[in-house]
């Protein structure tokens, strides 16, 4: 299979719990779902999406309002768009599928694996908190000013750019605005959920991301990780099989296009136990 193939693949629509959910279908192997992030769609994830296709069939889906998936009457909520997700693997008939999925993507694939167990085989969570205090002060602030009245000034950006393009109702980007700055503003706090995950998790940063990588150790700690030395032979790794990757000259911004973040991915979810 050629990359040029891969990129292609092939886009349909699926009629799952009120909402018709836009994804594609790349590769072969065991079936991985990919979720991207706020104010983009599943094409963000181009530059790595052959890579993690030579290994898997990757499912790649446009969340609620996002990319080719037109927005329905309820709040743009991770809880909500896990549901989605959960009816979608249900769906395609796919068997414990692994489930990646970075920012917005990450908390609703954190949210598939919190509430579906048996769904899921891995899971990867990247640049994802679990708690809305966690991020800078300075990102908090300019989240405050995302509004449909923000529109205006986005035009010249990439998010508008393939909103206009790929959306179902390209008027809707104002609305989008509007209800994704209503979600960021909404507090949050996973912790107590987080200590239970039952599903094998990589959680993933970028040194510099939205939140300080210390947020991403204090997740690991919930997950039994870096508690004590893991032994020569690993023996006392996370009970769970949970494992952390800060990865280094990363942002919030770059870290789903680089390489680095799909071969770390690929060493996890393809680790034999």
């Amino acid at each position: 299979m050629t990359a040029t193939e891969i990129v292609t693949g092939s886009g349909q629509y699926a009629d799952v719990n009120g909402i018709n959910l836009y994804y594609e279908t790349h590769g072969t192997g065991h079936p991985l779902v990919l979720l991207h992030g706020g104010l983009a769609s599943g094409e963000m994830f181009a530059p790595i999406l052959p890579t993690l296709a030579d290994h898997h069939q990757v499912i790649l889906v446009d969340l609620q309002g996002h990319g080719r998936t037109a927005d329905i009457d309820r709040p743009l909520d991770v809880t909500l768009m896990a549901e989605d997700i959960a009816a979608l693997i249900d769906h395609l008939g796919l068997e414990k599928p692994d489930l990646v999925g970075y920012s917005l993507g990450g908390g609703v694939a954190l949210q598939v694996a919190l509430k579906y167990p048996h769904k899921v085989r891995r899971l990867v969570t990247a640049s994802a908190h679990i708690r809305r205090d966690a991020i800078h002060a300075e990102i908090l602030a300019q989240q405050g000013q995302v509004g449909a009245a923000a529109a205006e000034f986005m035009k010249d950006t990439p998010m508008y750019e393939l909103y206009q393009r790929v959306a179902p109702r390209p008027e809707d980007f104002p609305r989008l605005l509007d209800k994704i700055g209503a979600a960021m503003a909404k507090d949050y706090d996973y912790t107590e959920e987080v200590r239970g995950l039952q599903v094998p998790t990589l959680v993933v940063a970028a040194d510099a991301d939205m939140a300080p990588p210390r947020h991403y150790v204090e997740v690991f700690a919930l997950l039994d990780g870096g508690l004590r030395d893991g032994g020569w032979g690993g023996e006392n790794r996370p009970k769970g099989g949970h494992a952390l990757a800060i990865l280094p000259g990363l942002t919030h911004y770059d870290i789903a296009d680089s390489p680095l973040f799909a071969a770390t991915t690929l060493a996890f979810l393809d680790k034999q136990d």
